[in-house]
């Protein structure tokens, strides 16, 4: 399991590392919207989720941050 929170700051720190713009935009339904230089990411509004999700957003984030940025 993936804390959402811990999600966030690696992806931050990633766009932050790459000079892009991570930043909040709205919260929605079941999910809080975050824009990655403006590419919108989804990330659900819950304190932890699977692996497999957190990879699945992670992979949203390739293109802007680089494939595999996160290993």
């Amino acid at each position: 399991m993936v804390k959402i929170k811990e999600l966030i700051d690696e992806i931050g720190l990633a766009a932050k590392a790459k000079g892009l713009l991570w930043v909040f935009i709205k919260e929605g339904g079941n999910h809080s919207l975050y824009k990655l230089d403006g590419l919108l990411i989804p990330i659900p509004r819950k304190n932890e989720i699977s692996n497999l999700k957190a990879e699945q957003i992670k992979k949203e984030c390739e293109p802007k941050l680089g494939r595999r940025w996160w290993r």
